[in-house]
């Protein structure tokens, strides 16, 4: 059995879909249905079970036993970078992490979380150390701080307990994310709807649209996940991204160029994201290629043509 977690939401949920694909269906989703409309993103795929996250973190709290557990892949989050409710988010980020980590060492069980490249906040470096990590949101900090709880704690594990940072990870399911939605979904969706994309003007030293970030497909991000969920006792934080920058030009250029029509139109850059925008993502590998992870990553006009039926076009 294997437990997604934040099953319906955009990464779970193409996790059981890869699952699914090899022919793996014993799984348990985790959710929150409070949102209804999340379903969407799990009405092809096949589980055995369902669980809401207020039963789940019963059962982790009392150590209840899952028959034949083989991975916790733990993607359950409050994923909004404008959440200002600190409490509400450290209490479904981190508290609830905590709680599916002490159940995962305790049961001996592969326990692999979602962190986040925003942890690296405005830094042009992202390496995972200490010093490369500067938070610049509610979100990222409780990211940060759960994947510093797991440093803190790591000596209690004899099993795999990995933290996967994701860069900017777009694909298929992501719909329900909606204002969070990736950049490739928001231009997709513009140029679908009117034909114009709006980017924002240069800042920071970058070009009308040239603020450029690590864009990764989520059916690569789903492998990482399950390529670890497999591995015998490691641990550590790893960066998944392409490990290459593109701008934002690239990506709506590269999208105009599949449906043969479409312009770009730069608006002002917002005032109340200034100092709290990433400019500029791109994820070194260096760790994840030493853990033993050796597929290549799509590039963005690879990974638009696999998924250009997410957007229309």
């Amino acid at each position: 059995m294997y437990v997604v977690t934040g099953a319906a939401g955009f990464v779970g949920s193409n996790i059981i879909k890869e699952l699914n694909n090899r022919g793996v269906t014993e799984i348990l989703a985790v959710d929150d249905f409070t949102k209804g409309d999340k379903y969407r993103n799990l009405s092809d795929c096949i589980i055995a079970d369902y669980m809401d996250i207020d039963e789940f973190a019963e059962l982790c709290v009392h150590r209840f036993e899952i028959e034949n557990l083989q991975a916790i892949l733990h993607n359950g989050a409050c994923a909004d970078t404008m959440e200002n409710d600190g409490r509400y988010m450290m209490d479904r980020n981190f508290t609830y992490s905590k709680i599916v980590f002490e159940y995962a060492c305790e049961t001996g069980v592969p326990l692999v979380y979602a962190s986040s490249a925003s942890v690296y906040g405005t830094g042009i470096v992202s390496i995972e150390e200490p010093e490369y990590e500067r938070p610049v949101n509610m979100y990222a900090y409780s990211k940060l701080a759960f994947d510093q709880f797991v440093r803190h704690n790591i000596h209690k594990a004899r099993n795999t307990v990995v933290g996967l940072r994701y860069f900017n990870v777009y694909g298929p399911r992501e719909a329900e994310k909606e204002r969070m939605a990736s950049m490739v979904f928001q231009i997709g969706k513009m140029l679908r709807e009117n034909g114009v994309v709006k980017l924002f003007e240069g800042i920071d030293g970058y070009e009308n649209g040239g603020q450029l970030r690590d864009f990764v497909c989520v059916l690569d991000v789903a492998k990482v996940n399950l390529f670890f969920a497999e591995q015998d006792n490691v641990q550590g934080i790893f960066n998944v991204g392409t490990g290459k920058a593109r701008s934002f030009n690239d990506v709506a250029n590269t999208m105009i160029g599949k449906i043969g029509k479409g312009s770009i139109e730069y608006i002002p850059f917002p005032e109340k994201l200034i100092g709290k925008y990433q400019s500029f993502t791109e994820a070194d590998l260096t760790k994840l290629r030493a853990a033993g992870y050796s597929a290549e990553f799509l590039t963005l006009e690879e990974g638009i043509e696999k998924c250009r039926d997410t957007w229309g076009i």
